[in-house]
């Protein structure tokens, strides 16, 4: 049983590979004239060094605080908000995060797409591993 804002429509993570169309399909809505889209995607390069793959972990409160960030950031006009993060190893070009957010107008739903991938980044229990092609590595979000 879901509780919380209905609006919330899909906040979750995922070992396997990330569809936008799923995520678009969440907010899709015949009141909404607008969807603002965030689509992360592993990048090959970070801090002028070539990445070989990044591994994302997550604690177990992860999906709940994913939930209560896109609770958080709803506003009046909002028709509808999901959000889904990759976990597990990634290779440049793998999708990492998907955020979407309808609404009847534009402004509201890039906006609120806009805090929700912020606020997720800040809160949201979710740490990145990134491994070089040198062999170096770091932790990010610990």
């Amino acid at each position: 049983m879901t509780t919380g804002d209905p609006r919330v429509r899909m906040a979750d993570l995922s070992d396997g590979e990330l569809s936008v169309t799923d995520v678009l399909g969440a907010v899709s809505d015949p009141g909404a004239g607008g969807i603002g889209l965030f689509v992360g995607q592993v990048r090959r390069q970070d801090h002028a060094k070539a990445v070989e793959l990044l591994d994302y972990s997550a604690h177990p409160s992860a999906i709940d605080e994913l939930r209560k960030v896109g609770e958080e950031v709803l506003t009046d006009d909002i028709t509808a908000l999901a959000a889904v993060h990759r976990i597990g190893r990634l290779r440049v070009g793998d999708l990492a995060v998907v955020v979407a957010v309808s609404a009847p107008h534009r402004g509201p739903a890039l906006s609120v797409c806009t805090a929700m991938i912020d606020t997720l980044k800040a809160r949201v229990p979710i740490w990145k591993h990134q491994v070089f092609l040198d062999g170096s590595d770091e932790w990010v979000g610990l």
